[in-house]
C-alpha cells in the first residue's frame, strides 16, 4: 500500500483535502510521509466523493433491493426444497433459517456500506480489510463464477417461461438464444444513466410484488387445505435432518440471494449513510414476510409430494387453483419478476468490475465511463459477454437452471464468510472511523452469520463436490493473472 501512496507524494493536487501542509516538502518513507499517505488512504476508504451521479433516493434503492432478490428462486427453489427436506416443517425451516441469516448477515453490511459507501459493494469491504489478492481472488470469482452466474441462471429462467407460453416444446438452444439476447437488451438499457435504470427499478418492484399478492389471494380463497400443511411422514430430529435443512439452504439462500444489491451502486446513492441501511433492513423484512405467504399458497394447493415433483411450482399451484387462465397469470409473474431481477443485476454487478478496474485489480478497460451517461458501460458489456458463455455452456446440463445454482454456491459462501469477518477486522483496523450505523448486537449478530454461512459452506461442499470444484479451480486461476498481469503497485 505504501509504495503505491509514495507515487503520489510529489502530486499535491492529488492530496486537495491535505493543502494546508507542504507534501512536496515531506521525505518518502519518513513518519510524517507514512502519516499523510495513511491519511490519504482513509480519505479514499471512507469518503463520500465520486465521479458518479448520486441519483438514487430510498425509493429506488428500497426497489433494487426487493427486484435483486425476488428474481426467479420464489417460482423454483420450493420445489427442491421440499423434496430434499420430504417434510412441511422443516421446509418452513429452510426458508424461516434463510431469511434469519440473511438479516443478520444485512446487520453486518449496514454497518460496512454506512462506513464506506462506494461502488462495488463486498469487494470494497474484502479491499478495506485484506490485503489486494484477497480483494482480486474474490472479485475474479464473482466474476468469472457466482456474479455472472447468477445472472445467466435467471435469465435461463425467464427465457424457459417465456418459450413455454410462446413456443411450446422449444429446444435448449432456443432457450439459450432467447436468454443471451434478454442480457444484452437489459445490458444496452442500462447504458443510458442511472436515473432511467432507477425509473426501471421502481416499475419491475411495483409489477411483481402485485402479480406475487395477487397469487397468495387466489390461493386462500376456496379456503385453507389443513391436510397440506402436515408431513407426509413423521420426521424425528436427526442429523440427517439437519444435513437436509442445510442441503436445502443452497436453494434458499439463492432466493434471498442479491439482498446485498444496494450496495454496489453506494456511490449513486443520495444520503448513503442512512438511506443504505433502512433499504437494506426494510426490503429483507418485507421480502421474507412475502415469501412465507407465497410458500403457504403453494403448500394451500399442492401437497408435498406434488410439490416436491413440481418443475415450476408456482404455474402448477395456479392451475390447481383456477386452472390454465392461473398457468397463464404465472407464466407472466415469472416473465416480469425474472425480466426485472436481470435488469437489477446488471446494473448493480457492473460497478464492482468497474471499481476493481479502478483500482488496477482488473481489466484495464472496464474502469471506462460514458462521459455523457456517466456509466460503466465497458463493464456492463464485458458482463454480458461471460454470462453469454455461461449460458451456452448450461446447455450441456440436463437441468441448467439447477446446475449453475451448483456451480457457485460453495465458492459464493467462501467470500460471504470473509465479507461478514471484515466487521470484525475493520473494528480493528480502523477503530475510530465514522460509522453512522453498528452492527446492532455485535459481537453476537457476527458470530451467528458466520456458524450458519460455515455450516451452509461445508454441507454444500459435501453435497456438490463435483461442481463446487469447478467453481474453486475457475477462482484460483485468477491467480496467474494476478501474477503477471496485475501491477506491483496495485498488489502493494
Amino acid at each position: 500500500m505504501c509504495g503505491f501512496l509514495a507515487q503520489h507524494i510529489h502530486r499535491p493536487n492529488s492530496f486537495t483535502p491535505f493543502a494546508c501542509c507542504s507534501i512536496k516538502s515531506i521525505p518518502l518513507n519518513t513518519p510524517a510521509s507514512l502519516s499523510v499517505a495513511f491519511n490519504m488512504h482513509k480519505s479514499q476508504l471512507f469518503g463520500e466523493k465520486t465521479d458518479l451521479e448520486r441519483k438514487l433516493g430510498l425509493t429506488e434503492t428500497l426497489s433494487i433491493v426487493v427486484n435483486r432478490i425476488i428474481g426467479s428462486g420464489i417460482f423454483r427453489t420450493p420445489a427442491p426444497i421440499m423434496l430434499i427436506t420430504a417434510s412441511v416443517s422443516m421446509f418452513y425451516g429452510v426458508w424461516i433459517l434463510g431469511g434469519i441469516a440473511t438479516i443478520l448477515g444485512a446487520l453486518c453490511y449496514a454497518e460496512l456500506v454506512a462506513m464506506m459507501p462506494k461502488s462495488g459493494g463486498p469487494y470494497v469491504f474484502l479491499k478495506a480489510a485484506y490485503p489486494p489478492v484477497i480483494t482480486f481472488l474474490r472479485g475474479w470469482a464473482m466474476f468469472f463464477v457466482s456474479e455472472t452466474g447468477a445472472i445467466a441462471a435467471v435469465a435461463l429462467f425467464f427465457s424457459e417461461t417465456a418459450m413455454t407460453l410462446l413456443f411450446p416444446g422449444s429446444d435448449n438452444y432456443f432457450v439459450a438464444v432467447i436468454a443471451i439476447l434478454l442480457v444484452f437488451l437489459l445490458t444496452i438499457a442500462n447504458c443510458f444513466g442511472i436515473e432511467f435504470s432507477g425509473t426501471l427499478q421502481n416499475i419491475f418492484s411495483f409489477l411483481k410484488i402485485s402479480i406475487l399478492v395477487i397469487i397468495v389471494i387466489i390461493s386462500f380463497s376456496s379456503g385453507v387445505q389443513t391436510a397440506n400443511f402436515s408431513d407426509p411422514i413423521d420426521h424425528p430430529i436427526s442429523w440427517a435432518g439437519i444435513l437436509s435443512i442445510f442441503t436445502a439452504m443452497r436453494y434458499g439462500f439463492f432466493a434471498y440471494s442479491g439482498w446485498e444489491g444496494a450496495t454496489y451502486v453506494a456511490e449513486e446513492v443520495k444520503n448513503p449513510g442512512k438511506n443504505l441501511p433502512l433499504s437494506l433492513f426494510i426490503g429483507i423484512g418485507f421480502v421474507m414476510l412475502l415469501y412465507l405467504l407465497i410458500n403457504s399458497a403453494y403448500i394451500n394447493m399442492l401437497d408435498p409430494i406434488e410439490m416436491g415433483t413440481s418443475k415450476v411450482v408456482a404455474s402448477d399451484a395456479m392451475q390447481a387453483a383456477i386452472g390454465s387462465v392461473g398457468a397463464l397469470l404465472v407464466t407472466v409473474a415469472i416473465s416480469i419478476s425474472t425480466f426485472g431481477n436481470v435488469n437489477t443485476q446488471l446494473l448493480v454487478k457492473s460497478r464492482t468490475w468497474y471499481a476493481m478496474a479502478k483500482d488496477g485489480l482488473f481489466f484495464k478497460r472496464l474502469a471506462g465511463i460514458h462521459p455523457r451517461y456517466k456509466t460503466p458501460n465497458n463493464s456492463l458489456v464485458a458482463q454480458a459477454l461471460w454470462a453469454s458463455v455461461l449460458i451456452v455452456f448450461s446447455t450441456l446440463a440436463e437441468s441448467a437452471y439447477e446446475a449453475i445454482i451448483d456451480y457457485f454456491s460453495f465458492t459464493s459462501s467462501v467470500f460471504n464468510v470473509l465479507t461478514f469477518a471484515s466487521v470484525f477486522v475493520l473494528r480493528q483496523k480502523f477503530p475510530d472511523a465514522v460509522r453512522p450505523y453498528k452492527t446492532w448486537g455485535y459481537p453476537y449478530t457476527l458470530i451467528i452469520v458466520l456458524l450458519i454461512q460455515l455450516a451452509f459452506m461445508f454441507t454444500t461442499l459435501y453435497t456438490a463436490f463435483i461442481p463446487s470444484l469447478l467453481g474453486i479451480l475457475l477462482s484460483l486461476s485468477g491467480l496467474i493473472y494476478y501474477k503477471f498481469k496485475i501491477p506491483e503497485a496495485a498488489k502493494e
